[in-house]
């Protein structure tokens, strides 16, 4: 603890970045963990019932049931329903847009976890580095002191341990929030698999109908 305090004190140039880029780890972790929990719902069982509002072509029981299922699940499936009663032909494109506005807001603020995960290692060993610099200096000036000479030392490394984890967990959470993102584009897209499915089959009875009424 002393040692941290004494880096801390002469070395707060470098580890204070350092310090603020562990505070905006810990800050987008809860705040994206917490996004993550209170959006997941069960959809294998959610899409059985939804899909018999759609047999039915009851798009007002389909609409109240994504508004009932609430988080981003909820507002997809209910813009879906709006694209699928109003803009049947164009499904596919208006709901990709919608599908890459709820991504972005899947994917936010994680930008943070990726760059600091690459600079919070770099930001260690530029302190370790200007500290063996200035240990020598002292070294040069006050004369062969073995305590000194460790206590630089041991304070130059603080920076770089410091620096390697802060860039360990925030590629750890960067790594494990991308994951969750890529299951929920995974759900995203067996939605959309599910309005296509009623797409396609209202488009293929319609040649038919017309076939009836030629005979």
């Amino acid at each position: 603890m002393e040692l941290l305090l004494h880096s801390l004190k002469t070395d707060w140039f470098v580890l204070g970045p350092i310090l603020i880029c562990s505070i905006l780890v810990l800050a987008v972790v809860i705040d994206r963990g917490f996004f993550y929990s209170r959006n997941k719902r069960d959809i294998q069982a959610f899409v059985p019932k939804f899909m018999d509002a759609l047999k039915k072509n009851n798009t007002e029981l389909a609409t109240t049931m994504s508004e009932n299922l609430g988080g981003i699940f909820g507002e997809l499936f209910k813009e879906s329903v709006r694209i699928y009663t109003e803009q049947r032909k164009s499904f596919s494109r208006s709901f990709d847009i919608s599908e890459s506005l709820a991504v972005r807001s899947l994917e936010k603020n994680l930008t943070i976890l990726g760059t600091i995960g690459g600079v919070a290692p770099f930001l260690g060993l530029f302190g370790t580095v200007v500290r063996i610099l200035y240990t020598f200096q002292d070294l040069a000036t006050q004369g062969n002191q073995s305590a000194a000479v460790a206590m630089g030392i041991a304070s130059a490394l603080i920076a770089t341990a410091v620096g390697l984890g802060v860039a360990i967990v925030a590629v750890i959470f960067y790594n494990l929030f991308q994951s969750i993102v890529r299951h929920y584009e995974d759900d995203f897209q067996l939605i959309k698999l599910v309005f296509l499915s009623f797409v396609d089959s209202s488009d293929e009875s319609k040649p038919k109908s017309q076939t009836n009424i030629a005979l």
